[in-house]
């Protein structure tokens, strides 16, 4: 099953480009103790605000937090709700682009109710960008 499609990134518009650029640099930050597997999330609001987030762990694995839930959670503290795009930089083994787990799936389709949400998953180096959105991702998320 194909979803979404690779993107160059010098062909992206430069507002995607910084986004991109944003969630790399997040990878730095990230606390991952256990393991090592730094992950890095920026999330542009339709008001064109930017929240990075990175993953955050814990000893009690259930208590640990993804990059991109970490963006949105700062978000919506912040009173935003509306959300255009989010990036995400994490680096596996054999260069292959990380998609967001089931939880961040479902945490991300709950914001777009008001319209889909554009996804660039990126390798750190650009070499590889998954350009896709969250209802392509997760088709039929869970909703009341």
């Amino acid at each position: 099953m194909s979803v979404g499609k690779i993107v160059q990134f010098e062909k992206l518009a430069k507002n995607i480009q910084s986004l991109i650029e944003e969630s790399i640099s997040m990878r730095s930050v990230a606390y991952c103790p256990y393991s090592n597997f730094q992950v890095g999330a920026a999330l542009l609001t339709k008001k064109g605000t930017v929240f990075t987030g990175c993953n955050i762990e814990n000893a009690a694995y259930g208590v640990s937090i993804c990059a991109e839930r970490t963006a949105l959670v700062k978000a919506v503290s912040s009173r935003e709700k509306e959300f255009a795009v989010i990036a995400v930089s994490a680096e596996m083994a054999g260069g292959k682009i990380t998609s967001p787990c089931g939880e961040c799936r479902q945490f991300i389709s709950e914001f777009a109710k008001n319209g889909d949400i554009e996804l660039y998953l990126t390798t750190p180096d650009k070499g590889k960008i998954l350009q896709t959105s969250i209802y392509e991702i997760l088709p039929l998320g869970f909703g009341f």
